[in-house]
């Protein structure tokens, strides 16, 4: 049995022996931001997942914060225009996190948007942006799409245009809103998965919990519980009582990544696929470029969802057309992966991922159960504050409000963790000074923003710290070290899938780092021998999991 740190101990005894106003149930995007939401209301929060933060959809998404400028074809007006107001309040409120992103439009004879549309489009982009977006977009002829982006195909180019969106970190995005929630007085667990309700009477009064890591059961006890669990939305209905029917539908997206070189793009590139007129994105992510995605009903279930044959190929032929050169095979594939957006049911009797919603939905059962599904990361804020104003009126039916004053604007005014800087390039420049290297320095910036420093003194303390996880890329085992201290951090896939992107950028999937950082996290954790054995074993079967290709 492992060793439980002192603060797992102690929020697992707070779960087993307080009553919470609210339990949240999900660690993902969305569960994280209803519990920073509530707890900057006031309410006493928990939150339980039951593997790791972002380890479900929230941790193979695009990485982007966007407004969503495919939605706009669907007449998605209304999503279009709240996602840009999100957009506006994460790019204050988590700087280090979420930053400004160009994108290039390129447009070629015989394309489903032709010139004309994009151009309009984005007009009306901006409109919705209230003209509040980083930059208006700009219409471009042809020899000003190639000064943007050089690596285009040249041939039949007619123009274009670029516009502005922003890009993340995903899962540090949610770690730091699961860690926001615990800062303003939440109990929040990773590692305790739900195994059953708590009923008082015919009312949903909680749940039972198991900790995967020490094994034991507690029951937590709640007035309210809030089902948030993404594509497992159902499953989780049915572990808490009665299903009420399918709720959500799963849309299989994969994204690829492969070495930036070899595309040879500056920032990002829409691109409208010559094969099928789906619009999709190549994303700027250090030294590799993401693309992606598809969109597909998922045929298999979220614990089993991976890439296959047929998209990678997709994805790299899509691409292939608009940036010749590159000359993109398989062999150039660092990583594959899938995730299920969890699309909320339009209609009952509906069951296509085109009849689904891409704006989220709030339903409630008799005896209590809140649960949320649909929506997008951008727009996990509003989402959280809409199950909020959900949960106060199942307060209002069992007894009226705990005493908490009304909610104020905590949310939208409240940097997340790391986001109290004044200036993005002043805190990359003081970590690279600080680290002497530049790329290791802009690493700590970018991912933890003012709390850089405390980051790096773990290096200072110990010069071994300072070295790089998996050259060349820029963590720093210090980052290793501080996950599990401050970031919850439990296992080595918390760590290199989801603490850093280790195991997106690299061939073998972290399985080499695994072994490097298997030390350090056994001596932190109090691991047996016999324990990071198993630790390193359940690494490689989570990293074929998430990352292997099927073929079909």
């Amino acid at each position: 049995m492992a060793v439980l740190s002192d603060s797992r101990q102690a929020a697992l005894t707070a779960l087993a022996n307080e009553r919470f106003d609210l339990l949240v149930i999900g660690g993902g995007i969305t569960g994280a931001g209803i519990a920073r939401e509530a707890a900057l209301a006031g309410y006493r929060t928990a939150l339980v997942e039951r593997d790791d933060f972002a380890s479900g959809t929230s941790s193979r998404s695009s990485r982007l914060v966007h407004g969503g400028v495919r939605y706009l074809e669907h007449g998605h007006l209304g999503l279009v225009f709240e996602s840009s107001r999100e957009r506006r309040l994460l790019l204050a409120l988590a700087p280090h996190l979420v930053r400004p992103l160009a994108f290039t439009w390129p447009v070629y004879p015989g394309a489903r948007v032709p010139r004309w549309q994009v151009r309009a489009g984005l007009l009306l982009y901006d409109a919705l942006a209230l003209f509040r977006n980083v930059r208006r977009h700009e219409g471009l002829d042809a020899e000003a799409v190639l000064a943007y982006e050089p690596a285009l195909a040249r041939e039949g180019l007619l123009g274009g245009a670029r516009y502005w969106d922003a890009a993340t970190d995903d899962t540090r995005l949610t770690l730091a809103s699961a860690l926001a929630a615990q800062a303003h007085g939440a109990t929040i667990v990773n590692h305790a998965a739900v195994v059953g309700p708590v009923h008082q009477g015919t009312r949903l009064a909680g749940a039972r919990v198991h900790d995967r890591i020490g094994g034991t059961a507690l029951q937590v006890q709640a007035r309210v519980v809030v089902n948030a669990t993404g594509p497992w939305s159902d499953a989780t209905a049915g572990l808490t009582g009665d299903a009420t029917g399918s709720q959500v539908l799963g849309s299989a997206g994969t994204h690829i990544a492969v070495p930036r070189q070899r595309l040879g793009n500056r920032d990002a590139i829409t691109i409208v696929s010559p094969l099928d007129g789906r619009v999709m994105f190549v994303i700027p992510a250090g030294v590799h470029a993401i693309i992606g995605t598809t969109e597909h009903p998922a045929r298999r279930g979220p614990d089993d969802i991976r890439a296959t044959h047929t998209d990678v190929t997709y994805l790299l032929d899509s691409v292939n057309r608009c940036v010749p050169h590159a000359a993109l095979s398989m062999d150039d594939v660092v990583a594959a992966w899938c995730g299920i957006r969890p699309l909320a049911v339009a209609r009952a009797g509906e069951h296509s991922a085109n009849a689904a919603s891409r704006e989220h939905a709030i339903t409630h059962r008799p005896d209590g159960l809140v649960s949320v599904t649909g929506g997008k990361l951008t727009t996990y804020r509003a989402m959280a504050a809409d199950v909020l104003a959900q949960a106060r009126r199942e307060f209002a039916a069992t007894g009226g409000d705990p005493a908490i004053p009304p909610r104020t604007d905590a949310s939208t005014t409240t940097p997340l963790p790391g986001g109290d800087v004044l200036s993005r390039d002043a805190v990359v420049a003081d970590a690279s000074d600080a680290t002497l290297d530049a790329a290791a320095g802009e690493r700590l910036a970018l991912a933890y923003g003012s709390r850089w420093r405390t980051v790096w003194q773990y290096a200072q303390r110990e010069p071994a710290l300072s070295q790089r996880i998996e050259s060349p890329l820029p963590y720093v085992m210090a980052e290793v070290a501080y996950g599990v201290e401050h970031e919850l951090a439990c296992t080595l896939a918390d760590v290199l899938v989801r603490r850093t992107h280790v195991a997106f950028e690299t061939r073998d999937h972290g399985r080499a780092a695994a072994r490097r950082i298997a030390p350090l996290m056994q001596a932190r954790l109090g691991w047996s021998d016999e324990t990071r054995a198993a630790q390193l074993a359940a690494y490689d079967a989570e990293a074929a999991r998430l990352f292997s290709i099927d073929e079909a």
